[in-house]
């Protein structure tokens, strides 16, 4: 895996016409090669690229990006690239900060709704967790940044509504090969749109 850190300017996310969500992906998209059929889209069969937007100030912008393959030399814009050493994902502890979206499906009429308090949040997390591989320290996770971003799929296309929230804590490994699997493909829904990426540090 390669883990790459995209640093933008002002004159940089101007060129690259950044204004959304979905303008972002692009420009982070367009960094690699597709490697993709139409079919294996139809599939959902994961694209192999993950990133979270870290945000930035009146200078600039900085996203982080975790990929299957190296990308390509950006027209604009400085990045810097890193393989991932195989041992990295042998520690059992783990911090991690994640940016979700969290959703649950209603019982009655199967619709899905957004998670938009911190203590649903924050259940629904924990309870999801060992699915991916590993558990959560409650009293460490905290949630932050609850938001909800608005924006069009392509040109006068479909409007997307998408609940985020950042969450950070600690993580307990209890299942290598499920917890390796979240690490590399993501986790949760929304990760074409920056959400999943599993930022760990050991401890």
């Amino acid at each position: 895996m390669i883990a790459s850190a995209l640093h933008l300017s002002r004159a940089d996310v101007k060129a690259l016409k950044i204004t959304d969500a979905y303008s972002l992906h692009i420009a982070i998209y367009s960094l690699f090669d597709d490697v993709r059929s139409p079919e294996d889209k139809q599939k959902s069969i994961p694209s192999g690229i993950l990133y979270a937007d870290k945000g930035g100030d009146f200078h600039g912008r900085k996203i982080l990006m975790l990929s299957n393959r190296q990308p390509n030399i950006p027209e604009h814009g400085e990045l810097s690239i890193k393989k991932i050493a195989d041992s990295f994902l042998d520690y059992e502890n783990y911090r991690f900060e994640v940016v979700m979206n969290p959703t649950k499906r209603e019982n009655q009429n199967r619709k899905i709704i957004a998670l938009r308090k911190r203590e649903d949040i924050a259940d629904w997390f924990i309870t999801k967790a060992p699915q991916w591989g590993f558990t959560v320290s409650p009293e460490h996770l905290e949630i932050r940044e609850i938001e909800v971003k608005r924006f069009e799929k392509k040109k006068g296309g479909q409007t997307v509504t998408q609940g985020q929230a950042k969450l950070i804590g600690r993580l307990t490994v209890t299942d290598k090969i499920k917890f390796v699997q979240s690490f590399q493909n993501g986790i949760g829904r929304g990760r074409a749109f920056g959400c999943g990426l599993l930022q760990v540090v050991p401890f």
